[in-house]
């Protein structure tokens, strides 16, 4: 298997081919414009686009012999594969603008830059896996994930016993408050009937009074 640091150079010179290549269709297609010969031009742009095809099947080679010896985890793996099929996405839409069949190679170019090697910026292909994973096999990797997905089954069971309890809780606030209502309910009822009491009396003793004037 080789060191990882040919596997950098080849993803390096990927992406630098690519750049490249764009800025050649950018300026076969300003000769174009202004009536000049490309020939030459496009005999280096077809060059190039083959170059850089290579170099795709390249990474996607050495990256399937990385996996499949265990020298990275499947989760790295993914991660590169993602840079490869990104590699990929971009030499196709080269090969369309070289036949005018896609977008203008400036946009290409820029979204280039982006992912390309640039000086100052990190390559992402260089960008190694966290240290919770790095080293692990496949069976430690899958003992992590089930560890994991333990960890957060128990702590969902923990939340809906939380919850159940403020349900509880919530309900036993709520019989409550309906026990305090038949109370006020009763309260209120005992006050009518005691005011309809009062009144009743009071008519009694006003009747009782105006029959003892008269008599007097």
């Amino acid at each position: 298997l080789p060191p990882l640091p040919r596997r950098l150079l080849l993803y390096d010179a990927a992406c630098q081919i690519a750049q490249e290549t764009a800025e050649k269709i950018q300026e076969r297609n300003r000769y174009q414009r202004n009536g000049e010969s490309s020939a030459k031009l496009n005999v280096i742009i077809r060059s190039s686009l083959q170059n850089l095809r290579e170099k795709i099947d390249q990474l996607k080679d050495l990256l399937l012999r990385a996996v499949s010896t265990h020298q990275i985890t499947q989760l790295e793996g993914d991660r590169r594969q993602n840079l490869v099929d990104d590699l990929l996405t971009r030499q196709r839409q080269l090969q369309a603008s070289y036949k005018n069949e896609g977008p203008e190679p400036d946009v290409i170019r820029s979204s280039l830059m982006t992912g390309g090697v640039k000086r100052g910026v990190t390559n992402p292909w260089l960008l190694e896996e966290s240290e919770e994973t790095r080293g692990l096999g496949f069976d430690d990797l899958r003992q992590q994930q089930r560890r994991i997905i333990e960890e957060q089954d128990a702590g969902l069971d923990a939340l809906s016993s939380i919850i159940s309890r403020q349900k509880q809780m919530g309900q036993e606030i709520g019989n409550e408050l309906d026990e305090q209502n038949e109370i006020i309910d009763d309260l209120a009822n005992l006050v009518e009937n005691t005011d309809e009491k009062l009144r009743n009396q009071t008519r009694h003793v006003k009747m009782v009074d105006k029959k003892s004037t008269s008599c007097g």
